[in-house]
């Protein structure tokens, strides 16, 4: 497809004023698209998480979550670019597997609008966190630009460690999450899925560079059991958009409300005895008693 450039030509310069019209290739964004079609299969369950645990999800009555996620993004995507690539002149090139990794949640979309696919396999069954790593692997060699995938945060683990182990550049690739999985702490994730879609958009358009996010880790043996130990696992490159990404969020354990009481008089008596003419507002409510 090609694009009409125009030029404005001033006659200071070239003696004539003028517009003229040049072709010059129309600017492919290939996008690349992950879905772990596991991911959030436990959350309704009480799982705190599915990996390895996706057949008792379903066993259980558990609902697909993360690919129906990933098809909100993408008909949100189809209506935006209805009116935006078109007139930027982008095309958008979707890069998938077939199947429930990918072009199983492909919305309809005219077809000689600036959206297209290009199918690089098909998903195989089951699915493993060995097959993202592969098809991140295979979107990298069709040199997609950005990944834009659905589930939680272990799909972002097995994306980011593929990316790493693919090297320098590999790693800069933009990341934009759907949120679809049962805990989504890393900064990729797009706060809803239409916010995903717009981040996606945007990228394409060049209105958003890329920043690096902190890719967040928790440990789902440990947490199954109550206890919260998150650490930061690694770094990515995502679309920088405080509207509509969500930023890297660590977890604090909880504590209970008679804790969170001593712990207030604790500071306040000590804030008085070092500061005795300190004048200190108290507000009204059942905790202050």
């Amino acid at each position: 497809m090609k694009a009409r450039v125009i030029y404005a030509l001033y006659p200071a310069i070239f003696g004539e004023a003028g517009i003229f019209e040049g072709v010059a290739q129309a600017m492919v964004m290939r996008l690349g698209i992950v879905v772990n079609p596991d991911a959030g299969l436990g959350g309704k369950l009480g799982f705190k998480g599915s990996d390895g645990r996706a057949e008792e999800a379903r066993a259980a009555g558990a609902e697909d979550r993360a690919g129906p996620r990933m098809k909100q993004c993408l008909s949100h995507l189809v209506d935006l670019t209805s009116s935006s690539l078109n007139r930027s002149g982008v095309e958008l090139e979707l890069v998938v597997w077939d199947g429930r990794m990918g072009g199983t949640w492909l919305p309809e979309w005219p077809s000689a609008g600036p959206i297209r696919t290009v199918s690089l396999g098909s998903t195989p069954s089951p699915t493993t966190p060995e097959d993202t790593a592969r098809l991140v692997g295979q979107l990298l060699e069709a040199g997609v630009e950005a990944i834009l995938y659905a589930g939680g945060d272990g799909t972002t683990r097995d994306i980011v460690n593929e990316l790493e182990s693919a090297g320098a550049e590999a790693q800069k690739t933009a990341l934009i999450g759907v949120p679809g999985g049962v805990k989504m702490h890393s900064g990729c994730f797009a706060t809803t899925p239409k916010a995903a879609a717009e981040v996606a958009l945007s990228f394409a358009l060049g209105d958003l560079r890329t920043a690096i996010t902190e890719v967040m880790d928790l440990d789902e043996t440990v947490y199954a059991k109550g206890e919260w130990k998150v650490r930061m696992y690694g770094e990515a490159w995502t679309p920088s958009s405080p509207r509509f990404m969500q930023g890297a969020k660590e977890q604090v354990e909880r504590v209970s409300e008679e804790d969170t009481i001593e712990g207030l008089a604790h500071h306040v008596s000590t804030l008085a005895e070092d500061e005795p003419d300190l004048m200190i507002v108290w507000g009204s409510g059942g905790t202050l008693r």
